[in-house]
């Protein structure tokens, strides 16, 4: 578990995520909620604190301490599950976000357990969108039982809690708590093996593969040097990242170098060398156009946060 936590750890420092609370949702049958698609860099989660839910696509309801993140961003709907036309949903601003009920029809049904869920968004620095989204399935359903801990559900009442009592520092509370909550999310995503660089790097035989690649994503990462601190072939090496992740260890090391050499660009201000030399790049020139391939803009430009030569007229030595 401790490489596991260490490789997220890593990630995380790389890839500075924040978390927002959008929506406090309190509702009695029958209910729907209507998600557009969310923009690049914007991963929408909900959890469910009471009641019971339907993901539509999701054969399995959710339940009180289930957690559906949408890594693709995907338009998605969620409802009661009962086919009958939802009430109106209305909705109010909170301490930091929107609380949204159902209206109350006179002589409505009433029998209902009331349905309680909290939905919002991690945010992505765009520097990092390509590496943390392919890393992850496209959807990860998280539902009680194994893996489960408990802190998961338990920090979502506390967000709730808070939410409701709108005390001073709400906001800024609750942004940290749902940043946690992806935390705790990838933790779980990789104890049930819901796919991904979680479940890889949760493999005792993956991990030191995973573990190195974060570590030292300078060094010159050859398959047979990866698969040897696995104690495994090459072509077992590459079948099974492939079968869990999609693509090669060294494809995820190039967005893992590419990842870092934009951070150490824009918020340390290093050259287009030093970058390169972090990065685990002998020839500036490639590195360049490695660069260029993947956020469409020069190192330089990145750095100064401009927009490409074609569109702002030229760029000057780096």
């Amino acid at each position: 578990m401790a490489e596991q936590e260490d490789w997220l750890s890593r990630l995380l420092a790389m890839a500075p995520l924040r978390g927002r609370l959008e929506i406090r949702c309190a509702f009695g049958a029958p209910w729907r909620l209507d998600n557009p698609r969310a923009p690049a860099g914007e991963i929408p989660w909900h959890v469910v604190l009471s009641g019971r839910a339907v993901l539509e696509g999701n054969a399995r309801p959710l339940v009180a301490g289930d957690m559906v993140l949408l890594v693709d961003g995907r338009a998605h709907v969620l409802h009661d599950g009962s086919g009958a036309p939802p009430v109106p949903v209305l909705e109010e601003p909170a301490a930091g976000h929107r609380l949204a009920r159902t209206e109350v029809r006179p002589g409505a049904h009433s029998g209902a357990a009331p349905f309680e869920m909290l939905c919002g968004r991690f945010l992505v620095p765009a520097a990092h969108v390509r590496l943390v989204e392919s890393c992850l399935p496209r959807e990860v359903v998280l539902q009680t039982g194994a893996g489960d801990d408990g802190r998961l559900a338990e920090l979502a009442r506390m967000m709730q809690a808070e939410a409701a009592a709108g005390a001073a520092g709400a906001q800024a509370l609750l942004d940290a708590c749902s940043a946690a909550l992806f935390v705790l999310a990838l933790r779980r995503a990789g104890a049930t093996g819901a796919g991904g660089l979680p479940a890889l790097a949760a493999d005792p035989a993956l991990a030191p593969a995973v573990a190195a690649l974060f570590d030292a994503p300078e060094r010159g990462w050859t398959l047979g040097a990866l698969a040897d601190l696995c104690h495994m072939s090459r072509a077992t090496l590459a079948r099974r990242f492939e079968a869990g992740l999609g693509r090669s260890p060294r494809s995820l090391l190039e967005d893992i170098r590419m990842a870092r050499a934009a951070q150490a660009l824009r918020r340390d201000r290093l050259s287009t060398a030093a970058a390169a030399a972090l990065a685990g790049y002998a020839s500036e020139a490639a590195f360049q156009r490695r660069f260029r391939r993947s956020f469409g803009q020069t190192p330089a430009q990145w750095r100064r946060g401009t927009r490409p030569a074609q569109e702002s007229g030229g760029d000057a030595p780096d």
